[in-house]
């Protein structure tokens, strides 16, 4: 009879894995996994002590009900270095715990990342005596939704701290894991202040980080509406991804289990030899913390004080907008709760905020953030899967975005909206109102073009690239383009100013690579300097 299946935290199906039935204090058999990572065995029903063993993964014991229900979902570890701060971001003075797996002594040391990487303070060696004793242990079945809960079920220690405190400097910080052998691995943590301490505040994009957090096997971008009941064995031919056909094929299903946070995010690692002008390597890192990164480099660099937050600080209230002349969102800041859009809105339109956008495709899609480690996508596709997603009630009307659909359109606030023109290109901007105050001292003339120069490999050429958002219907009358990128087909991100009554007012980069430009473009560096002394003036 089928048992079950056993997978790696990928998801990805485990053959030739070694399992032990045992009942009663005797083993009664010994089989191992297909190359589906399937489990049979002839057991009559009742509670059984399994044990796995695969070279390169966790050996666990785990009780088992078999014939009590569907399949049972094994979950192995690989034996590689990982990590992750819970909670994932906090305030000044207050406290995080480390959470590592590794399956040798590792050193851990505390970083912050601004203009330099800066050495914070050693935390220790981490180890136990026995063999492999730092290694974590993953809960069996989805625990995307719920969870890896390290330090529960495998390495921690009662008797030695593993919490570290948060410094008083708010900023980006990275813990440093280092092995014996010279792996590496590097996490980060969100560090606000305890009370507001800069003109300006800057939101890091944690709903995005999740969204694209694959660890377990799932992301809102693979296996988004819940795990299938067979691990994978070959993307192309498994993932529905892949074999449905259409636009995100997964975001036709009606509703969507949520995604955790309390997970390692791989993505956001940054290697060793890294420096902030550095090009970022790699697909995912150019649109998530590592190109985050670049844009505090920037202020840094210029001479710009700022205060650093997560998104669900945002949702919480602990951001007090109101202590704070700029708002800058940066790279990919793609999921927003209501609460959150509904605070900027009213900040900019009623109370004089300033904000300055310098991402592509932000505020896309709504999530809801339902408690402190878990977050539910929840306006997708309609089941026609196309992006501008049509109204069901209406066939000669497209809403502008998942956010759209759900309540408002993102341009009603920012000026823009993505769009799939000029997607995975990038190009500079071409200067179309010279006149504007956001040029001067440039010596850019209309035609001229600025943004070349860029960090981000994974769509090269220039500032307007990888997700660009140009006006809509829904953009606020005033609102005024002042250069448009040279993407193909009319797909360059365009720059955009808009100042709604009261004092209010809204920059616009529309584009992802935008802040991968701005170490290393003059121009760029000149025009968001305007932009950022204006505001705060």
């Amino acid at each position: 009879m089928l048992i079950g299946y056993v997978s790696d935290e990928r998801y990805s199906a485990l053959a030739d894995v070694l399992l032990e039935f045992e009942r009663d204090g005797e083993s009664v058999a010994v089989v191992r996994s297909t190359p589906r990572g399937a489990v049979y065995a002839a057991l009559p029903p009742g509670a059984y002590r399994v044990t796995l063993v695969k070279a390169g993964y966790g050996s666990k014991s785990v009780l088992v009900g078999v014939g009590t229900g569907e399949p049972y979902q094994f979950r192995l570890l690989s034996d590689t270095l990982l990590g992750y701060a819970w909670p994932k971001w906090v305030r000044s003075g207050e406290r995080s715990e480390f959470r590592v797996h590794a399956v040798e002594p590792y050193r851990l040391s505390l970083w912050r990342y601004g203009l330099q990487k800066e050495f914070v303070r050693l935390l220790g060696w981490f180890d136990e005596h026995g063999p492999r004793a730092a290694m974590q242990i993953t809960p069996d079945g989805d625990y995307t939704q719920t969870g890896v809960e390290w330090n529960r079920r495998g390495y921690g220690s009662p008797h030695h701290t593993q919490l570290a405190t948060a410094p008083e400097r708010s900023g980006l910080y990275y813990f440093h894991a280092e092995a014996e052998s010279g792996a590496f691995f590097t996490f980060p943590w969100v560090v606000a202040p305890a009370t507001p301490q800069a003109p300006v505040a800057v939101l890091a994009s944690t709903n995005t980080w999740n969204a694209y957090n694959s660890f377990g096997g799932r992301s809102n971008y693979i296996n988004a509406p819940t795990l299938p009941p067979v691990p994978i064995l070959n993307a192309r031919l498994d993932l529905t991804r892949y074999t449905a056909g259409g636009a995100y094929p997964e975001w036709r299903a009606p509703e969507f289990a949520p995604l955790s946070f309390e997970r390692p995010e791989p993505y956001n690692h940054v290697p060793y030899d890294t420096d902030v002008t550095d090009p970022i390597r790699g697909r995912q890192p150019c649109h998530l913390a590592p190109a985050e990164w670049r844009l505090l480099g920037w202020l840094e660099r210029e001479g710009y004080p700022y205060d650093f937050y997560s998104e669900a600080q945002l949702h919480a209230g602990e951001l007090d907008l109101d202590a704070y002349r700029v708002l800058i969102l940066s790279v990919h800041p793609e999921y927003w709760s209501r609460r959150m859009y509904e605070r900027v809105k009213s900040w900019v339109f009623e109370r004089g905020g300033r904000l300055m956008y310098l991402g592509g495709n932000g505020l896309n899609c709504e999530v809801e953030l339902q408690d402190d480690a878990t977050m539910r996508c929840k306006s997708q596709l309609l089941s026609d899967g196309t992006p501008g997603t049509l109204d069901p009630d209406d066939p000669t009307k497209r809403y502008e975005s998942r956010l759209h659909r759900a309540f408002e359109s993102e341009a009603s606030l920012l000026g823009v909206v993505f769009t799939e023109t000029g997607i995975m290109t990038a190009a500079p901007y071409q200067v179309t109102d010279a006149s504007h105050w956001a040029f001067a001292g440039t010596g850019l003339r209309n035609g001229d073009i600025f943004g070349s120069a860029s960090l981000h490999e994974r769509c090269h050429g220039g500032a307007s690239g990888h997700e660009t958002d140009k006006r809509s219907a829904s953009s606020p009358p005033d609102t005024r383009l002042l250069a448009k990128g040279l993407n193909p087909e009319e797909g360059g991100a365009e720059l955009v100013v808009h100042e709604p009554e009261g004092g209010g007012a809204v920059f616009s980069a529309g584009s992802i690579t935008y802040p991968a430009s701005l170490l290393v473009d003059d121009a760029l560096s000149r025009v968001t300097r305007n932009v950022l002394d204006r505001f705060l003036s």
